[in-house]
């Protein structure tokens, strides 16, 4: 009987403190003693996180220093979703080029950002360049409804590409590293 006694005694407990914690059945929290649980939510300070800084710089020396006129495409967030071929790395007018493929969906693409670090023979950095593409607005979204749409679209076949820098670079560029850091689709 008396491990009855303690069991029984051991339900209560777990009873009252399920009653005490908000379990009463009637939802509102306003048991005797307590505040409804809305105004303690109000009273706690609201959380807040930094907004993104961007994607992360390139490296300043590449480890492996690549081949002359290699392009690697850098793993990252988004690389498991598109397909990019063609990369080519041009000298003279410093760029480089290639075929961007969307290969997981075939949803809208709104937002593509493709980032080129251009690295010296010695695998130093040198500068970097971008490509944007962009369907907003109302002339991006009437353009998807009309065969005559002159801009390339990234979704399907895919669009061609050329990351140019913005600046001259600081050296001759021997090799570059691409990097998605913006993938914005439907």
């Amino acid at each position: 009987m008396n491990r009855s006694i303690r069991l029984a005694a051991l339900a209560l407990t777990a009873l009252a403190l399920t009653t005490a914690c908000g379990g009463s059945g009637d939802g509102s929290g306003a048991d005797a003693g307590q505040r409804p649980v809305q105004a303690e939510q109000a009273a706690a300070p609201a959380v807040t996180f930094p907004a993104p800084s961007g994607a992360p710089a390139p490296a300043k020396t590449l480890a492996k220093i690549p081949a002359k006129g290699e392009v690697r495409l850098e793993q990252g967030p988004f690389t498991d979703r598109v397909r990019v071929t063609g990369l080519a790395l041009s000298e003279r007018e410093p760029s480089v080029t290639g075929h961007f493929a969307i290969t997981s969906d075939v949803s809208d693409v709104l937002a593509l950002e493709l980032r080129a670090a251009f690295y010296d023979e010695r695998g130093h950095l040198v500068g970097t360049g971008s490509f944007q593409y962009a369907e907003e607005g109302e002339a991006g979204e009437a353009a998807h409804g009309t065969a005559g749409h002159a801009k390339p679209r990234a979704e399907g076949a895919g669009i061609d590409f050329s990351a140019v820098p913005k600046t001259a670079l600081t050296g001759t560029p021997a090799s570059a590293v691409l990097s998605v850091p913006v993938l914005v689709n439907e």
